[in-house]
């Protein structure tokens, strides 16, 4: 993101602040959908709304700067709220990559208008559409605290499901450090298991 900044500072002024607004929908997203299914812990943590300023991490921010990778602050919720914990824990986690992945179509359906005057606002707007993708899969992944392990869990036979919940509970921010390390030629594992997802699902979208 910094070497954007002195490379294309115009396109930088779009994706910086695009790509704070696609972490804080992200966020509002999950506190939307725990306030509908009835727990009132994000509201009355002031998490219901589509202000950035309350759902950034100012390290995660920093980091979106300096290495164009980083993370909003996580939404609180109690499951004892909720008439069916599991179901609405995954429907919950789930709101957030749907919430990414409804960015992404809007923006590259406003990309194929041919509105956008400017060609460093295509490149820009294209990189937003990518990095909601991005976030929306990398989110799927079934391992804790990603999202996509509420959504496994909620799938999982009960008897399963316990240990699967007791494992990452223990283990989980193991799996997902091992998952992000560059081992290979400068890739991590997780970016050669979900690269191709991604690539395809952009390709569709801004084709």
């Amino acid at each position: 993101m910094l070497s954007l900044l002195l490379a294309n500072p115009m396109a930088f002024i779009i994706l910086f602040p695009g790509l704070l607004l696609s972490i804080a929908i992200h966020e509002f997203a999950h506190a939307w959908s725990a306030d509908k299914l009835g727990d009132p812990t994000p509201r009355l943590q002031g998490r219901v709304t589509l202000n950035p300023l309350s759902h950034l991490d100012p390290i995660g921010t920093l980091m979106i700067f300096l290495t164009s990778f980083g993370w909003g602050r996580a939404v609180e919720f109690d499951p004892y709220n909720l008439k069916h914990p599991v179901r609405d824990t995954a429907l919950i986690a789930l709101a957030g990559p749907v919430a990414n992945l409804l960015i992404a179509l809007v923006l590259s359906l406003v990309i194929r208008t041919g509105i956008l005057p400017w060609a460093w606002m295509y490149e820009a707007s294209s990189l937003i559409v990518y990095i909601n993708v991005a976030l929306a899969i990398f989110n799927l992944v079934p391992v804790y605290p990603l999202d996509g392990s509420k959504i496994l869990l909620a799938l999982l036979p009960r008897s399963t499901a316990f240990e699967y919940d007791q494992f990452m509970h223990r283990y989980g921010f193991l799996v997902l450090i091992f998952l992000i390390f560059p081992f290979v030629g400068g890739v991590s594992p997780v970016t050669q298991l979900i690269s191709p997802v991604i690539r395809f699902i952009t390709g569709l979208l801004l084709a």
